[in-house]
């Protein structure tokens, strides 16, 4: 089951990259995940798939620091008909699940 759910984590995003490489497209195109969180929140969701407190440590943000980590995919969607099919919380889970196999 888990090596099912890891191969198709990882398949959807090399479909997005061949489909990417096959439609002849020359410039840049977004296939990241829509769905925006602070870096609080996925230190958080780390935490609780991985059973720990994460210890934290904030610091001002540099000057050029982005306001918004939110990947604009609409072109992905239109032009390659690609979207993400698993959600952070699930691809987080199937990493953590696949490095604890690999750390045996």
């Amino acid at each position: 089951m888990l090596h099912a759910l890891r191969k198709r984590y990882v398949i959807t995003l090399v479909a997005g990259l061949r489909a990417a490489m096959d439609s002849g497209i020359t410039g840049p195109v977004n296939l990241g995940n829509p769905n925006e969180f602070t870096l609080l929140e996925l230190a958080t969701q780390v935490g609780k798939v991985l059973g720990i407190e994460p210890v934290l440590e904030f610091k001002d943000l540099p000057i050029d620091d982005p306001k918004q980590r939110q990947p604009d995919i609409s072109y992905a969607k239109s032009a390659l008909n690609w979207e993400p099919k698993i959600e952070l919380a699930e691809g987080l889970q199937l990493t953590a699940d696949w490095m604890k196999t690999r750390l045996k």
